[in-house]
């Protein structure tokens, strides 16, 4: 059963938008964090905001803070990452996980299977 399921990614030109939606399932749901990631090719997956499933409590990573947000629709069971002013170096796939919190991959044992974003002229 797929728990999470991304959509929203494209290509986009630098200083454009995008916003991912994360479709995540009740089990997803029922941990703590729902988290975005990314990994850009040769490089490690990296941690760019979560939002508690509890409160709806936000936190970013400093390479992302002020330029992206996360939100959720409760209602619809998503979990939204709007992106603004995006640059060439924010090009990777980008996943949504859940699991217990912080930006660590190793903490989120559930994960989609990923949106590409592309940023280029």
């Amino acid at each position: 059963q797929v728990q999470l399921v991304e959509s929203g990614g494209g290509l986009v030109q630098p200083g454009g938008s995008l916003r991912l939606s994360c479709a995540a399932s009740e089990f997803a749901l029922g941990y703590y964090a729902i988290g975005w990631f990314r990994q850009a090719p040769g490089k490690g997956r990296e941690g760019l905001a979560i939002i508690s499933t509890n409160d709806g409590n936000t936190y970013y990573a400093d390479s992302v803070k002020g330029r992206f947000a996360i939100s959720r629709d409760i209602a619809k069971n998503t979990v939204y990452l709007e992106m603004n002013n995006l640059k060439p170096e924010d090009t990777a796939v980008y996943y949504c996980a859940a699991g217990v919190g912080g930006l660590g991959p190793s903490e989120y044992p559930v994960w989609g299977q990923g949106t590409q974003v592309t940023v280029s002229s």
